[in-house]
């Protein structure tokens, strides 16, 4: 019998289905006493361009359940397959190094389209598959990866296209039940954010055609011109004892008849090859975007196609719903207005983004903050990181936390001394990346436990660094004041003076992050009669306002700024005493 978990979460729950899955399928195939099969869970992608955040969910999906399953104990493989063999459909926008004459190459594989200028990649497919396979070490993911190139130009799957030309009638049969049937209208959907990456690209192409014939009848095969490399090739005819199979070009006017039983440069239709594989492989779990879990698209079908022409079974396959981009706005252009897992990791430490994928079910829509929203998701994940230490956590947010931070072969990198993410991009902003003032600022947050360097804050320094460069608009970046305000300064009234003084007065006493917070609140109260811990009522909220304005106006010449005790640690006490008028 499976495993059960205890563990509540999505992830724990299809892994007991997988396990069940995996032993009702070997029940009676197995000999006694014979080692269990390894469990196969797919992901598919095509590096057809930037390979997205969205795309990272067609991963991250099998990922996750494909760890807890090594996690009990089980041997598991999850595969990646590069859609390398795909056609190239068009030239996408905005990347650096491509133009309008790419699209002379529309219709050849992926592999046979030359890379970006300037790329260090031998084609177009390694390319965009490099920065992808970067980011999945980053994020230790464990994969073997499968280029469907080598897989059909070697001839791995000639047996499988053989079988699948001897029964085009009975495929087409099935393709045919669907092909009458229209697909209901899609439900409009209120966008997640700024952008909604649609992962459907993730296996194969679900626009693809599903290789409905001419004159000659229906062929599951498309053959790659031997002239000029492109699909748009035409079956004109077949043998099923000699294989021999006639085909024309479009593109080219070229033609030729090949033995399909010794010829590798072509593949099976996308409805017919993601089946195949399914059966190849013996993949029990895949999950997919939600165009191929419509009325008649390539999940759909290919459950039929996998029984009934390759007998094999349909892997277990969650719909995925869409990842929404908050800030995508501000993404360079040279990515083509597309954010990728390099971006994400750029900014973001790698168990943030993993806990991302990991809190939400595959059919949840989330997003992934590129805008200030980034500090509050780190706050949140840093306060989940308390709960978990206290065991506080609930037991669900408890095993996102732990699927963020470690796989089955151990735990990710982690930040020594986690420092608050918004305090560090603030520090960053006003140092403009400065490391002997930034180290200065981060020993004065706390000077009973003072940080002596800022490796104990890397990666997390790093990456909010580089967020404040890359992400915050420069009229939004911090600039302290060279000269006080004196015309500011001389119009202010007794109660403002006075404001300031007591902040002054204070400076000395409560310079550290914790001790200058209480002052800048308190200042106010203490003008107000109060204790300065005293609760604070509306009309104190309102001098509160009031005070914090007039400081940003004097330090950075703006109504707001970084988190004033922050600030106010990162300009230095004298410079303060300066521009205040101390």
């Amino acid at each position: 019998m499976a495993q059960q978990s205890t563990e509540t979460d999505w992830v724990s729950r299809f892994a007991d289905e997988v396990i069940a899955e995996a032993e009702r399928r070997a029940a009676g195939k197995v000999a006694s006493g014979a080692s269990a099969p390894v469990i196969v869970c797919a992901s598919g992608l095509s590096p057809s361009g930037p390979i997205h955040l969205g795309n990272l969910r067609e991963v991250m999906t099998p990922h996750l359940v494909a760890d807890e399953i090594r996690r009990r104990g089980h041997e598991v493989r999850h595969l990646i397959s590069w859609d390398d063999y795909d056609r190239y459909r068009k030239v996408p926008e905005g990347v650096e190094g491509v133009d309008k004459s790419w699209a002379e190459h529309i219709g050849k594989p992926l592999t046979s389209v030359p890379a970006p200028a300037g790329s260090a990649y031998p084609n177009w497919a390694e390319h965009f598959k490099a920065a992808m396979t970067e980011a999945l070490a980053e994020l230790g993911v464990e994969y073997d990866g499968i280029s469907q190139t080598e897989q059909y130009t070697s001839g791995v799957y000639r047996d499988q296209v053989l079988h699948a030309m001897k029964h085009r009638a009975d495929i087409d049969a099935i393709l045919a039940q669907y092909r009458t049937k229209k697909a209901p209208a899609k439900k409009s959907q209120k966008p997640v954010d700024e952008a909604e990456l649609e992962a459907a690209e993730g296996s194969g192409a679900a626009s693809e055609d599903d290789g409905s014939g001419g004159s000659a009848g229906y062929f599951p095969y498309k053959p790659y011109c031997g002239q000029c490399e492109k699909d748009l090739t035409t079956v004109t005819s077949y043998g099923d004892e000699t294989t021999e199979l006639t085909y024309t070009c479009t593109a080219c006017g070229f033609g030729e008849t090949v033995r399909l039983s010794e010829f590798h440069r072509g593949k099976l239709v996308w409805k017919v090859d993601w089946p195949m594989r399914w059966a190849y492989e013996g993949v029990i779990f895949e999950p997919s975007g939600v165009d191929h879990s419509s009325p008649g698209s390539s999940f759909v079908v290919g459950g039929q196609i996998v029984r009934e022409i390759f007998d094999g079974a349909q892997p277990i396959g969650p719909m995925y719903a869409f990842v929404g981009i908050s800030g995508m706005a501000k993404m360079s252009s040279s990515r083509g207005g597309v954010p990728t897992p390099g971006d994400a990791l750029q900014i973001m430490e790698a168990p943030l983004l993993r806990w991302l994928y990991a809190r939400r079910k595959p059919n949840q829509s989330f997003k992934i903050a590129f805008d200030q929203e980034i500090q509050r998701l780190y706050d949140e994940w840093d306060k989940l990181e308390g709960k978990v230490a206290d065991g506080t956590a609930l037991p669900a947010d408890a095993a996102a936390h732990s699927r963020a931070v470690r796989t089955a072969a151990g735990e990710l990198p982690r930040t020594p001394r986690p420092l608050p993410y918004r305090t560090l991009a603030s520090v960053a902003d006003i140092t403009a990346g400065h490391d002997e003032q930034t180290l200065r600022i981060l020993g004065e947050l706390d000077p009973a436990n003072p940080v002596t360097s800022l490796d104990e804050t890397r990666p997390r320094l790093d990456k909010a660094e580089h967020w404040i460069n890359t992400q915050v608009p420069a009229d939004q970046r911090t600039i302290v004041r060279e000269e006080p305000d004196a015309e500011l300064l001389a119009s202010l009234d007794g109660q403002a003076r006075e404001s300031l003084r007591l902040l002054l007065d204070g400076l000395d006493e409560h310079w550290s992050l914790d001790g200058l917070t209480t002052l800048v609140y308190g200042v106010p109260k203490v003008q107000a009669g109060l204790a300065p811990d005293a609760k604070p009522t509306p009309e104190l909220k309102v001098a509160q306002r009031a005070f914090f304005a007039l400081l940003y106006h004097l330090l950075v010449g703006r109504d707001t700024g970084p988190r004033l005790p922050t600030l106010l640690l990162a300009v230095g006490a004298d410079r303060v005493r300066k521009l205040l008028g101390g």
